[in-house]
């Protein structure tokens, strides 16, 4: 079985995946609205490759959970990779610009955060991490006032923009860096706004980047 990969629009070659990071609470409207504390530092986590769902993809809900959440999300790709990259520097390594939808199984996760343990299943299931073709950032513009929404059956659940972030997304690139080396291929899935909710069986979700520049489609069952 082949490691998934990501597609750049404009007939761009797949690109193999690598790291999926995730940041958490990026948005302090979000965080309220689960009653979370804003962090003073990006809160990082991982998906693993094998959550991703290309566009037009449907996506279980487990067994294991009765509570899966939307959590849409502006999502970089690392074109070139390194360690230590400034902020000014950060956006020089970012090599593509999609929408993603950060699947959760909230009630997983509210159990683990209770006992202190990681939230990695209620964040993992296969396709738990639809991401959208991508597309170069000279195309998208600024990054740090970027609008971001998703629909469930055409009814608007999230709407919000980069200008928002707690961390910009260069911020979160040179974060990472400081910590972590990236390589070509890994993502960023940046944050939701507020606005999360619950998906069931049936239900058709849009993500959208900007004024429909990108746009992401999945079906749950």
């Amino acid at each position: 079985m082949q490691m998934p990969s990501v597609q750049m629009l404009a007939g761009g070659e797949p690109i193999r995946v690598g790291s999926i990071f995730c940041i958490g609470r990026n948005y302090a409207a979000h965080a309220a609205e689960l009653n979370n504390p804003v962090p003073k530092s990006p809160l990082v986590f991982l998906k693993p490759a094998s959550s991703l769902l290309a566009s037009g993809g449907r996506v279980a809900i487990p067994a294991a959970s009765k509570d899966v959440h939307h959590e849409v999300e502006v999502v970089v790709l690392i074109g070139t990779g390194g360690k230590g990259f400034s902020t000014e520097e950060a956006v020089d390594h970012i090599s593509g610009v999609g929408i993603g939808i950060d699947l959760t199984a909230r009630d997983i996760q509210s159990r683990a955060k209770e006992k202190g343990h990681p939230w990695s299943i209620a964040k993992g299931f296969d396709g738990f991490a639809p991401l959208s073709a991508l597309i170069a950032p000279q195309a998208v513009g600024d990054l740090t006032d970027l609008s971001l929404s998703l629909t469930v059956n055409g009814e608007v659940r999230q709407s919000g923009t980069t200008a928002n972030m707690l961390w910009p997304i260069a911020d979160l690139v040179s974060y990472l860096s400081s910590i972590f080396t990236l390589y070509p291929g890994d993502l960023v899935f940046t944050g939701t706004p507020e606005g999360v909710g619950p998906v069931e069986s049936g239900d058709q979700l849009q993500a959208i980047l900007g004024d429909g520049i990108v746009t992401l489609d999945i079906g749950i069952e």
